[in-house]
């Protein structure tokens, strides 16, 4: 394949050597002790491929290496994705962003701080595309290779905040019928490279041009030191005092922090993790009271924990078990 070979898919926990055939694309599996996912690959033109990745897992350990000059476009649909944003420093790609590299650090250990990623990348070999997409297109007006250069300038990922042009891009991509799919990938990476052309690009407080802001790794690990122990004693309250406290990280930065790894609010964050937990017990423990599980996911009160339950799922945890009948 000109876009990508299996030496250009990054290899994430025990992944499949030999890819089966769906509708045209090659899926490749993998799989590690925290999960497993998916890369759906379709070539579309020649150095050009598209991907659908879908991933459930907590984090994955890749050893890729890039053989060729690259350019990726990611896009995360749902989930978060931690990249490297500079020297022993993260950032977070979130749902709606794109994420433009050249895949010079894309080797490590990589995270997914919500257990999921669902998303697509448009890769190019840039050798090979930029050959086949004039003779495919003539008089595209897009020079990939100055495009590559506006967003690629450094060997960190740049990241462009969700917007409404990209969520237009990329919905239809998410259910593309079978029979046009090829076709229709054909429009929409043209289109997409017409949006990428005509962005002006924002000069961010760090120079890279991007608006996200990154945390230092020692930040980062006292955080998810700080999310693992709120869900592990859900029972318990803690003011998020005690935590900066308990964890030595400044309030401030510890809220901010926070928020880029887990996409929320600490507060919000263990309320969304409590009811999904209540949500497994409502479907697996039919023997357990609504009283009970209430207690189990942390609240001394069946009222309050109904009401925060239907506010987090739209209905009483009654209405969730009957449904499930």
């Amino acid at each position: 394949m000109g876009g990508m070979k299996m030496s250009q898919i990054p290899v994430m926990g025990e992944i499949s050597a030999n890819p089966t055939e769906d509708g045209g694309g090659s899926v490749y599996r993998f799989q590690n002790e925290t999960g497993e996912g998916t890369i759906t690959i379709y070539e579309v033109f020649p150095g050009v491929a598209f991907s659908y990745n879908d991933f459930h897992m907590r984090y994955y350990d890749s050893k890729f290496q890039p053989d060729r000059d690259l350019f990726c476009i990611d896009h995360c649909r749902e989930g978060r994705l931690e990249y490297p944003a500079a020297c022993d420093a993260y950032s977070y790609v979130e749902a709606g962003d794109l994420k433009l590299d050249r895949r010079l650090t894309h080797t490590g250990h990589f995270e997914m701080p919500l257990s999921h990623y669902h998303g697509a990348m448009v890769s190019f070999d840039m050798e090979t595309a930029c050959q086949s997409l004039p003779l495919e297109m003539k008089d595209f007006p897009v020079d990939l290779r100055a495009l590559q250069k506006k967003f690629c300038g450094g060997i960190y990922p740049y990241v462009v905040p969700g917007t409404a042009s990209i969520t237009h891009i990329f919905a239809e991509l998410y259910a593309v019928p079978e029979k046009i799919r090829r076709p229709y990938l054909k429009v929409k990476i043209l289109e997409l490279l017409l949006f990428l052309d005509a962005l002006e690009l924002s000069a961010g407080v760090d120079g890279r041009g991007t608006g996200k802001p990154y945390f230092y790794k020692a930040q980062v690990e006292k955080v998810k030191a700080v999310g693992q122990f709120i869900t592990q004693n859900m029972g318990e309250s803690f003011t998020q005092e005690e935590l900066s406290e308990r964890f030595d990280i400044p309030l401030t930065t510890m809220k901010q922090c926070f928020k880029a790894v887990f996409g929320a609010p600490i507060g919000s964050y263990l309320t969304q993790y409590r009811m999904n937990r209540a949500a497994v017990f409502l479907r697996t423990k039919r023997e357990m009271s609504v009283a009970e599980i209430a207690g189990r996911v942390g609240y001394d009160s069946q009222s309050k924990f109904a009401a925060a339950f239907r506010r987090q799922m739209g209905m009483t945890p009654g209405e969730y078990r009957r449904r499930l009948e």
